[in-house]
């Protein structure tokens, strides 16, 4: 069997004491297969975010296993979880978090800088032209529109040639047609370079572009939908937020944030 781009092993994240602390992870299981798209949706405080920190090695679970493409991350030192994640892991946010004074290819070009290599502009060129925007290399955020700089946040994230994208709702601060372009792209990366892509994201017709779709609902794995439409993801999301929903299921697919800084690469 192929080992999977991410698997979780009944992963759990508590926070605060005992008596007064918050379960946002409660003993998820769950394996992504390389060269997927999956997308994960659940009601507010279901766990989302706190999935997709611990599976790209940005929070750390109470227990349990994570590893990227068979290497357990729980173990590792800081150092070495930064590393992991400046070489290995992509994120792209809802927020751009461009730098304002850089150029496209600057902001593109920055994990690569922060990494201690010396980026060929050939390489940066073709980060660009992968999302479309080779012809902008030169233009600043402040140039570009909403949708052209997630563009380039997603050309920034794919420099370092990640095992896997994560993606924190990043297309809610576009408009549709905008948000429209940016999945097309994520999904032809999946399709055409075999590229793994884990999306979290409240929006049904975003969520339909993914090969699955996972539920959360209080932290727990809340089944699965496969290859669904739009209306098929918003009624199950209308069932889960409108009462207990269906009990927890299993999870198909056995082998089927990072930030600007010195120490983790923009992701």
């Amino acid at each position: 069997m192929t080992t999977p781009a991410v698997q979780l092993t009944s992963v759990s994240r508590r926070y605060g004491t005992a008596e007064t602390g918050v379960t946002a992870l409660d003993d998820v299981t769950l394996a992504l297969p390389r060269g997927s798209f999956t997308a994960v949706m659940g009601p507010s405080g279901s766990g989302k975010s706190t999935l997709l920190q611990c599976a790209a090695g940005l929070d750390r679970p109470t227990s349990g296993s994570v590893r990227i493409a068979g290497t357990e991350l729980t173990g590792l030192s800081e150092r070495r979880l930064t590393l992991l994640r400046r070489e290995r892991i992509g994120f792209v946010f809802q927020s751009y978090n461009l730098l304002p004074a850089l150029t496209a290819a600057q902001n593109v070009a920055l994990p690569l800088r922060l990494a201690g290599r010396r980026p060929a502009k050939a390489e940066v060129r073709e980060a660009l032209r992968r999302v479309g925007l080779a012809e902008r290399a030169g233009h600043r955020p402040a140039e570009l529109s909403g949708g052209q700089q997630q563009r380039v946040a997603l050309a920034r994230a794919l420099i370092t040639r990640p095992e896997v994208l994560f993606g924190d709702e990043p297309t809610g601060a576009l408009d549709s047609t905008t948000g429209r372009e940016v999945l097309v792209l994520l999904r032809a990366l999946v399709d055409a370079h075999g590229q793994t892509v884990v999306m979290v994201t409240h929006d049904p017709l975003a969520a339909s572009r993914a090969d699955r779709v996972v539920f959360l609902v209080d932290g727990r794995v809340h089944g699965e939908l496969a290859g669904a439409g739009a209306e098929r993801i918003a009624a199950r999301m209308a069932a889960l937020e409108g009462g207990p929903g269906p009990g927890p299921g299993p999870v198909a697919g056995g082998a089927a944030r990072a930030c600007v800084t010195a120490e983790a690469a923009p992701c």
